[in-house]
């Protein structure tokens, strides 16, 4: 007899990438270059680990649950985002705050409406708890409808709308003035917008929280900062919803390790800037090299810290992974949109690295003749 709640049953789980870098040794992984799930590529700030250094010379904390609360990481937060206190709080991952929000937001049969293809994970946070996600998707050029999005919410007349900001998987876009007006028109559905690679775009609508009751807005130190393995995430939104989404928050649940992480990540931001300029010069000369390169493969404009490669058939993008994976680079295979079969996602590092996988792209196609 299942005892498990019915929605669980057919529930289809988030695919995740391969992690063999975790299979090898600490030697063995500085020869790997992890490109597969939008992590940064290089450490963060060294403050972040003489700050961990220094923690560990007095380990007279393990035995206790971490502070409920730091007031030096909320106003540090505060400051970076250039928010209020008031209209930000900290959480471990954004994926942990995306399951609250849907905790607080949703019940069962409630719609959510999802602008794909996208971060699948949202998709299965929300099903878990028994509401029904729909699609509205980007073109098969990657465009998108303003107009026909609209359309689709009034016809829907959904709970929540989730829009990734750039949109992982494919970098795309939405103006915040546009993503305002749907704010606006529709005040009876909440607006999420994950904004997990806001760095590498500079757009934003956390300006509109403190006008609009729906709108939530996430964010992540796992990308720009390089923190991905401290899991750490933060909301913006108004004085209403931060009070009624920490009802449910664990305030226990957030590591020492993670808020000394953060405080000191925070305390270099020039660092991360340096990195995220790299990452957008680095993205801008990848694009054009696919772009002359001229062969079986097309660059996906991005405004993230990775980039879409569409394929000229889905054959060809299997034959071309198994290669780089020969090569020691990690990349993402792409399969749950049928936009997405012949495409895979590669993250962006610096320049040096790209170059590397240029040229391993180049000895692909000159052996392959694709």
């Amino acid at each position: 007899m299942a005892l498990e709640k019915k929605q669980i049953t057919n529930l289809q789980p988030y695919k995740v990438a391969s992690h063999k870098i975790w299979d090898v040794s600490p030697q063995e992984r500085s020869n790997i270059l992890k490109l597969d799930w939008n992590e940064a590529t290089i450490p963060p700030s060294p403050l972040v680990h003489q700050r961990i250094l220094g923690l560990l010379e007095n380990p007279n904390f393990y035995q206790l649950y971490p502070a409920t609360y730091s007031l030096e990481l909320h106003e540090k937060l505060s400051d970076y985002a250039q928010v209020s206190k008031e209209n930000l709080q900290y959480f471990p991952s954004s994926d942990s705050l995306h399951e609250y929000i849907s905790t607080v937001f949703l019940g069962v049969n409630d719609t959510v409406l999802l602008l794909g293809p996208t971060y699948d994970n949202f998709r299965l946070t929300c099903e878990a708890r028994g509401a029904k996600t729909e699609y509205f998707n980007y073109s098969e050029s990657f465009e998108f409808d303003g107009v026909e999005f609209e359309n689709r919410i009034i016809n829907l007349q959904p709970k929540l709308v989730y829009i990734c900001n750039p949109n992982n998987p494919t970098g795309n876009i939405v103006r915040a003035n546009i993503i305002e007006g749907f704010i606006h028109k529709f005040p009876q559905v909440m607006f999420l917008i994950d904004e997990a690679y806001f760095e590498f775009s500079d757009e934003t609508v956390k300006d509109f929280v403190t006008q609009y009751e729906n709108l939530l807005v996430t964010r992540t130190l796992s990308k720009a900062f390089a923190l991905a393995n401290f899991r750490i995430g933060y909301l913006i939104s108004s004085q209403t919803n931060i009070m009624n989404i920490s009802k449910v928050r664990n305030p226990k649940n957030f590591t020492t390790f993670s808020q000394e992480a953060t405080i000191a990540a925070l305390s270099d931001v020039p660092y991360t800037m340096k990195y995220v300029d790299e990452v957008k010069l680095a993205r801008n000369e990848f694009f054009e090299f696919l772009t002359q390169l001229n062969k079986g493969v097309k660059p996906i404009k991005s405004e993230g810290n990775f980039m879409l490669m569409q394929f000229n058939s889905e054959d060809t993008k299997l034959k071309f992974v198994q290669f780089m994976e020969e090569q020691n680079i990690f990349l993402r295979n792409l399969t749950h949109s049928p936009l997405l079969l012949n495409c895979l996602r590669i993250t962006i590092g610096t320049e040096e690295q790209m170059k590397y996988v240029s040229s391993k792209i180049i000895m692909f196609f000159n052996l392959f003749g694709e």
